[in-house]
């Protein structure tokens, strides 16, 4: 039996690919098309592990380590434990998908299941059903996140500066400038860049705190696309673990999102 190294890469490749994609999309990553793509590549390289006599304890720390740098490589830092759980969870679907598979229309050889005319069987799940698998999960998923959250993508643009964010709708943010009642925007810290010298202070007080805000005036906020100006973005030196988004729209802006 021939065993085509670059065949298995490929599967491999393919593979690591349909899962990113998947983890990108169900959880609004907004990951970078050539991250997945470099990310998949250096998954692939996994496999030549296998040609390596290492025991099955060594081995499975090797995989835990490769999973790590490639989550780290696709989606970065942020949201880690997030992404690597949903990681594993689309992992354990499309693997169980391909099990019921193999098992039900061939036999193994040696670990490796082909077709009596040597084709395998994990080339044609790849190629044909793992995409259709994973489509309809993801469909599933982000109909359900839709219903129970309002989240949007968000792009805001700051002195030539692009920021692609996900923002959650809180009807609690009512938070406006006394200036030009303005709307706020509320972000994290490390998420946008700006000049504090051009800043405007809002002041602003909650149940258990009151204080100044520091804000500026964006160049322009699209929101799903939709254009918004007159608004300002506030920056909290907190985390915000809102449905894992990067900043709380005003409540203003609900009915021109609805």
């Amino acid at each position: 039996m021939k065993i085509y190294i670059d065949l298995v890469l490929f599967i491999n490749f393919f593979f690591d690919f349909i899962l990113l994609f998947g983890v990108n999309k169900l959880l609004k990553q907004r990951a970078k098309i050539y991250r997945l793509i470099i990310s998949s590549f250096f998954g692939s390289l996994s496999i030549l592990f296998l040609f390596i006599p290492l025991n099955s304890i060594s081995l499975f720390i090797l995989k835990i380590i490769i999973s790590i740098i490639m989550i780290l490589i696709a989606f970065g830092a942020d949201n880690f434990k997030k992404t690597y759980l949903y990681f594993y969870i689309l992992s354990i679907f499309l693997g169980g998908a391909m099990y019921l598979l193999n098992d039900a229309f061939s036999y193994k050889n040696k670990g490796i299941v082909f077709f009596s005319n040597g084709i395998s069987i994990n080339f044609i799940v790849m190629l044909i059903i793992s995409p259709i698998i994973i489509y309809f999960y993801v469909i599933e998923k982000k109909e359900q996140h839709n219903e129970n959250q309002n989240t949007y993508l968000i792009d805001i643009y700051i002195n030539n500066n692009k920021y692609c964010l996900t923002g959650y709708l809180d009807t609690g943010n009512t938070l406006k400038d006394p200036y030009k009642n303005r709307p706020v925007i509320i972000i994290s810290n490390n998420k946008i860049e700006f000049d504090n010298k051009k800043s405007i202070l809002v002041p602003y007080e909650t149940i258990s705190t009151k204080g100044i805000l520091r804000c500026i005036k964006p160049d322009k906020v699209l929101i799903n696309n939709k254009e918004f100006k007159n608004c300002l973005i506030g920056k909290i030196s907190k985390k915000l673990k809102l449905n894992n988004s990067d900043c709380i729209l005003p409540n203003k802006f609900k009915e021109d999102l609805c």
